[in-house]
């Protein structure tokens, strides 16, 4: 990567690690958090949530006499300090974040790397050239607290810790985790102190408090020649009997066998999906988006086919379908699993629905026809539950078999924002892309029931789905506008050009014929598709909203009025080779080549959540968000593109 040693363009690039259950290590290339959420030991208490960023930081610097290189930074009111990328000659993403420091002729390689399954970051610095002997002093600074909150210099802070035979532990308050930081070889000089006034930039642009105190109850001191090399752990558990070195060889194997057969672009994607698999209890689960998201029913059930069966872990996505089906409620699945640990939220229409399109992926995939009979009563159940009706008014019109919902103040769609009382986008009635999904579980369960043995019984959902098709067709098409209407509520209807339409061609039982779908592809190519997926709305469109930025109120008024999504790149490329054919191949691999150029953009190595709809298209939301890397990676794969 170039012009690393220009700070403003390594603060605009981040890291990230994560350890399969839930917490993570990340920060800038630069060295200077930019983000509340940055962190070298954040931990998941109660996996894969109740967050909390332990040790913030390791500051390095190397000191030879009385001269010292400081390789941090950290960003004051008005002030930079200090600027260690002045010392940064390389950044490279593979594996692991990798970085090369070089100063007075002393050349520092420190990887990162946090180790699967448990709440532990390992840090490894080799020193691949020294002239003589120097120390390098590393200085902790920690802040324990939850990731969505601010520490500020206070008396409680715990100060006392114990340092023998390099391993350093300390509990900084009650409700906290204890945690060690193991140097092998090193001292420890105590110097308490509060450093205050630290600034987050982008929590400053996000119209949110932006300022921090961190603490440190001293610096270690090790002293290194050429050849050396020093692993430190950092963790909720004692490292006394373990190894860094030995940690970080495992979790380089792990990551190899991975990635054994893949190269390049497939390559980097399916370590990015490694990241989002995480622990749920004795099963799994997938984390929406890092840094702030848990585990959401929807964001799970489109994730999972890129995630897990593209990449062959199919044993992950039977643990993730058993996990949810356990949490099941009133034919519904849960929207999310809050952070806090607490009874899930069950504010969805479309989650449950997604769920029968991951359960046909997985047969697809698999050919498990045992395991998919066990969750053939569970699929009954939930429409049987939605042909009578279920909360949030969620149920089948009897008038016409389409599915509808909707509640004052509830959100049940994937555009879901709301801001205290105001639900920017509510889509009540029955919204385009829900009946296209209601169609397909319809005609999944039929497809099931058959391979299953039970034709007789397939027959009354074949039925269903029949009368489906027809009154989505004659109630959804705009014969003016020659595309899909988004959503239909008694008399009224949408003509919002938004890209929810697709799912009428995209998913596996399509609705549209080839002449209606060529339609609705010119249309969406002409206001939605972009280099970095798709507008949520027209910039035509008088509620368009160009940029993403503001305070909370300001950011999800725009969040699904014009925003660029990446996920959404997924049921476009399926539409367009389902309607297409070799043409639609040629249209999706240059529209791929400049979409995965953004791998090593924003956060390297991974696919921003969201992006302006306005070019030039800056990302933005979750740096690293699970289906906008599930759905490139399920399209790469299974239309061979790139290749």
């Amino acid at each position: 990567m170039k012009d690393l040693q220009n700070f403003e363009k390594s603060l605009s690039l981040e890291w990230l690690e994560t350890n399969g259950v839930g917490g993570y290590a990340s920060s800038t290339v630069a060295g200077a958090h930019s983000r509340k959420y940055h962190g070298m030991l954040v931990a998941s208490l109660n996996p894969p949530v109740n967050r909390m960023v332990v040790v913030s930081k390791l500051e390095e610097t190397i000191v030879f006499g009385e001269r010292e290189f400081q390789l941090s930074a950290n960003q004051y009111p008005g002030v930079i300090h200090p600027r260690g990328t002045n010392h940064l000659v390389s950044f490279e993403r593979d594996l692991f974040p990798v970085f090369r420091y070089e100063a007075d002729g002393v050349i520092i390689q420190k990887t990162i790397a946090a180790i699967h399954g448990e709440n532990t970051t390992v840090v490894l610095y080799a020193v691949i050239a020294a002239p003589s002997s120097f120390t390098l002093e590393l200085l902790p600074k920690y802040s324990c607290r939850d990731i969505h909150h601010l520490t500020f210099a206070n008396d409680s802070i715990g100060s006392q810790y114990l340092f023998d035979k390099g391993i350093f532990r300390t509990l900084n308050y009650q409700g906290c985790p204890e945690f060690f930081i193991s140097v092998p070889g090193a001292t420890f000089t105590e110097a308490k102190s509060w450093f205050h006034n630290i600034e987050y930039e982008v929590e400053r642009q996000r119209g949110l408090d932006f300022k921090e105190d961190l603490f440190s109850h001293g610096k270690f001191s090790i002293e290194l020649m050429q050849g050396d090399v020093v692993g430190v752990i950092l963790s909720t558990q004692d490292p006394k009997r373990k190894n860094a070195v030995k940690l970080f060889d495992d979790e380089r194997k792990r990551r190899e066998l991975l990635v054994e057969n893949e190269k390049g672009t497939i390559r980097k994607l399916v370590l990015a999906a490694d990241q989002f698999i995480v622990k749920r209890g004795n099963l799994n689960t997938i984390i929406a988006g890092y840094h702030w998201f848990s585990d959401w029913g929807r964001d799970t059930m489109i994730s999972l086919p890129g995630l897990c069966l593209a990449t062959g872990r199919f044993q992950d996505a039977k643990k993730i379908l058993k996990v949810f089906a356990e949490s099941i409620k009133d034919g519904m699945l849960p929207n999310r699993f809050p952070d806090d640990g607490e009874s899930p939220e069950y504010n969805t229409i479309d989650a449950t629905l997604w769920y029968f399109y991951a359960i046909y992926k997985y047969y697809r995939y698999t050919d498990d026809l045992a395991f998919v009979k066990s969750l053939i009563p569970i699929l009954k159940d939930i429409l049987s539950w939605h042909i009578k009706g279920t909360a949030y008014n969620i149920g089948v019109d009897p008038a016409d078999d389409l599915l509808a919902g909707g509640a004052q103040g509830a959100q049940l769609t994937w555009m879901d924002a709301k801001v205290g009382d105001w639900v920017v986008t509510p889509r009540r009635g029955k919204p385009v892309e829900i009946n296209a999904l209601w169609y397909n579980a319809l005609c999944i369960l039929e497809h099931l029931l058959i391979r299953a043995g039970d034709k007789v019984g397939s027959v009354l959902y074949r039925d269903q789905a029949q009368r489906v098709a027809k009154n989505f067709n004659a109630k959804f098409w705009n014969t003016d506008g020659e595309y899909l209407f988004d959503v239909i509520d008694g008399d009224d209807r949408s003509s919002d050009i938004r890209p929810n339409q697709l799912y009428a061609i995209s998913l596996p039982f399509s609705l549209l014929s080839l002449e209606q779908a060529e339609k609705v592809l010119a249309c969406v190519a002409k206001h939605l598709v972009t280099p970095r997926g798709l507008r949520s709305l027209s910039p035509a469109n008088p509620a368009y909203k160009g940029i993403y930025q503001g305070n909370v109120l300001q950011r999800d008024g725009a969040y699904h009025q014009g925003t660029v999504w990446s996920f959404l790149i997924g049921c476009y490329i399926d539409a367009l080779i389902e309607t297409k054919g070799k043409e639609g191949k040629t249209e999706a691999t240059a529209l791929l080549k400049k979409m995965t150029k953004h791998i090593d953009e924003s956060c390297v190595g991974s696919i921003s959540e969201i992006f302006d709809g306005d070019a030039p298209h800056a990302p933005k939301g979750c740096v690293a968000q699970a289906w906008g890397v599930a759905e490139l990676l399920r399209v790469v794969k299974e239309h061979q593109l790139l290749v």
